[in-house]
């Protein structure tokens, strides 16, 4: 039995295509969704499914109890999914090779702090780039510098803008995340020790 536990700050489609991805598989579980917002609308995904779920501050992610919280739920993989907070560094070192992100872009270009959501596809565009897509990646102690695991790439188009460029970057993600996420549990066997 794998279990993965899902953090995400937004509207959660990336957590929607996981969860539909693995739904008919008996032997994946979400044992908890995580959010920094209360008013996130991934909590209603959450609440539709069944799934616990967890809002949390700052002070609570980076402490003791909150990392012991986890631990009990023995994830083989925490995935970031739209989580837009820096991960402590205590909690990367306790679950190491296990927290994964997916970022809208085809790192290292336009990755860092603050690059997000639109704000990546407006560096993308404004840059000329004639492509674009998406990394899964490990995450590490800096924001978007883990190793990569997936890239997939689509062109940039002479008439995108952001929006269109989000579209056509959301379809990547929706597909490579959760497939990336089952290839790594069946190649990687459990992960434990």
């Amino acid at each position: 039995m794998h279990s993965l536990i899902l953090f995400a700050s937004g509207a959660g489609s990336n957590v929607r295509a996981i969860i539909e991805y693995f739904e008919s598989d008996p032997s994946l579980k979400i044992p908890l969704i995580v959010s920094n917002r209360p008013e996130a609308p991934v909590l209603d995904i959450a609440r539709d499914r069944g799934i616990p779920y967890r809002v949390v501050n700052k002070d609570e992610l980076a402490s003791p109890a909150f990392l012991e919280a986890m631990a009990s739920l023995n994830p083989r993989f925490i995935v970031l999914a739209g989580f837009l907070w820096k991960i402590p560094e205590t909690l990367i070192q306790a679950f190491p090779k296990k927290w994964i992100n997916i970022h809208p872009a085809i790192l290292p270009q336009f990755g860092g702090a603050g690059m997000y959501g639109r704000r990546v596809h407006e560096a993308v565009l404004a840059s000329g780039q004639s492509y674009s897509g998406i990394t899964i990646h490990y995450i590490d102690a800096d924001y978007d510098t883990g190793p990569a695991i997936v890239q997939a790439y689509c062109p940039v188009l002479p008439d995108d803008d952001p929006d269109s460029l989000s579209q056509r970057i959301h379809k990547l993600e929706h597909y490579y995340y959760p497939r990336t996420l089952a290839f790594l549990m069946e190649t990687e066997g459990s992960g434990q020790g």
